[in-house]
């Protein structure tokens, strides 16, 4: 009786998973966003919240970072397995260009999200600035150095014939901190791309003493327009794209965005991912009006430099998608 007894213990206590192994299949998912004034961060964590109570055993997270540069770098050190960027600095990262230039990362897309606009947001009362011209000796920022305002900033300036770095005075903030640095005088205008509405320029608009327009966008004009037209950028079309201001609606210029993974997630993974964000899109939207462009209209390749996942295009031929 004693042998069978112990015996027992011993089959039972094999069968059993231990506490430590219970956790090892716990999976962990961390999502590169943005700083917390932007659209990124919260968007991100409506994203992590979905998967988390959707996958079984996975606990996604979103991290607040400087922006798409930095969530892609992320991606490339294997520190982050989903990430938001800009579709122009993916590219850059994929081809190993500008702010890539130490080495091409192996990216794919898993959703294209609806296009944001790029602006330009002065903050003093009645003093607009109504070409990139103007901000000639100016004091601006042009986004933080982790995120793609910069690297379309960067463009849009050199496309109006100006120095980044001769002709103006720059400062590197993210959204939020270029909001209060407007408020304090500390700076003339910033380079802004984002969904709308992003808290911190919804703020600023909202500000007693600041122009009444200070979201108001200041586009190129359109001999800039032409220069930096390309197959990411286009001037917004869309009733959705356009800006409501208090005395008029201005376009603007827009770049598509997107949710990219590296080479290491599975097609089992990736496919799940994509199910759950598109068929859970209503639970996002709740959190963010953004994630209404989760639409299996966007997912086409023309909207994307970086090619899909495998697992994501399987996703997009069972709804007849092309992908």
């Amino acid at each position: 009786m004693k042998k069978t007894a112990a015996i027992l213990a011993v089959t039972i206590s094999a069968a059993s998973p231990s506490p430590a192994s219970a956790h090892a299949q716990q999976k962990t998912m961390s999502i590169g966003t943005g700083g917390t004034g932007g659209v990124y961060y919260p968007l991100g964590g409506a994203v992590a919240n979905v998967l988390s109570k959707s996958l079984p055993n996975v606990q996604a997270t979103a991290e607040v970072t400087g922006g798409s540069v930095d969530n892609l770098k992320l991606i490339g050190a294997g520190k982050s397995e989903l990430g938001f960027t800009m579709a122009d600095a993916a590219l850059d990262a994929l081809q190993g260009e500008d702010k890539f230039k130490s080495g091409k990362l192996p990216l794919q897309a898993l959703l294209v999200r609806l296009s944001e606009p790029h602006a330009c947001g002065d903050g003093r009362r009645h003093r607009h600035r109504d070409s990139m011209a103007d901000l000639k000796g100016k004091r601006v920022s042009t986004g933080s150095p982790g995120g793609a305002t910069e690297v379309m900033a960067f463009r849009v300036i050199e496309a109006a014939g100006l120095d980044k770095d001769k002709d103006m005075k720059r400062e590197r903030l993210g959204v939020a901190e270029s909001v209060n640095a407007i408020k304090d005088r500390k700076i003339d205008a910033f380079f802004w791309v984002g969904g709308i509405p992003t808290a911190a320029v919804t703020d600023l608009a909202a500000t007693p003493g600041v122009e009444d327009e200070a979201d108001r966008p200041r586009r190129p004009g359109r001999e800039d327009e032409r220069q930096i037209r390309q197959a990411l950028y286009a001037r917004a079309r869309s009733r959705r794209a356009r800006i409501p201001a208090t005395t008029r609606t201005i376009r603007i210029t827009e770049v598509w965005n997107l949710i990219v993974t590296g080479d290491k997630m599975s097609n089992e993974d990736a496919y799940t991912i994509v199910k759950t964000l598109v068929e859970k899109k209503a639970d996002i939207v709740a959190v963010h009006k953004e994630a209404e462009s989760f639409s299996l209209d966007n997912q086409v390749q023309e909207r994307s430099p970086i090619p899909f996942h495998p697992g994501a295009l399987k996703y997009f031929k069972e709804k007849g998608i092309g992908g």
